[in-house]
């Protein structure tokens, strides 16, 4: 299948980024919700790899997308950081077995990104980015290219060394 679409047998890179944000309390947070998150966030990801594995390329190298979310904590967070915390630990062991095939795995930590993540609530709510500006050290919000270039980055020969690790990419939010 890979081939008919892509035109090649095998992938250098897999980025998992799929996610959703569901912001409720502890004390609320339904099961639902919680299953939600989990198949989305984490055994999606988990899966997804896993399937992958047969096409991806001796060398090559996984990119897990987590959250800064994971270093602090916000009210109404808990179930979504739990789960990226979860991504954060697979990561070290997909380093740590996939290693004898020289395939790397790392994970990003994005801070606040103006993007539709959460119903775009960072970049259309100028209150909550005002609030996410002034607690960042670079004094703004984080934009998807700021993302995207660390990706990227992990992605070239130039990263080459890096493996096992959590890269936070936010400005320094909440420093």
């Amino acid at each position: 299948m890979i081939k008919s679409k892509f035109g090649v047998d095998k992938i250098d890179y897999l980025i998992n980024n799929a996610g959703i944000g569901i912001n409720a309390l502890f004390a609320q947070t339904t099961e639902e919700q919680l299953d939600t998150l989990y198949n989305v966030q984490f055994k999606g990801t988990y899966l997804l790899t896993q399937s992958a594995l047969s096409i991806l390329n001796e060398g090559g190298g996984i990119v897990n997308i987590s959250t800064e979310l994971t270093r602090f904590a916000l009210n109404g967070f808990s179930a979504y950081a739990s789960m990226k915390s979860a991504i954060e630990t697979l990561t070290k062991y997909q380093a740590k077995e996939l290693g004898e095939r020289k395939i790397r795995s790392n994970v990003i930590a994005p801070g606040a990104i103006e993007t539709d993540f959460g119903g775009g609530a960072v970049r259309d709510n100028k209150k909550m980015n005002s609030f996410i500006a002034a607690s960042t050290a670079l004094g703004r919000v984080g934009l998807p290219d700021d993302i995207g270039s660390v990706v990227a980055f992990l992605c070239t020969d130039d990263a080459k060394w890096i493996n096992a690790q959590r890269i936070e990419v936010s400005g320094g939010q909440m420093i």
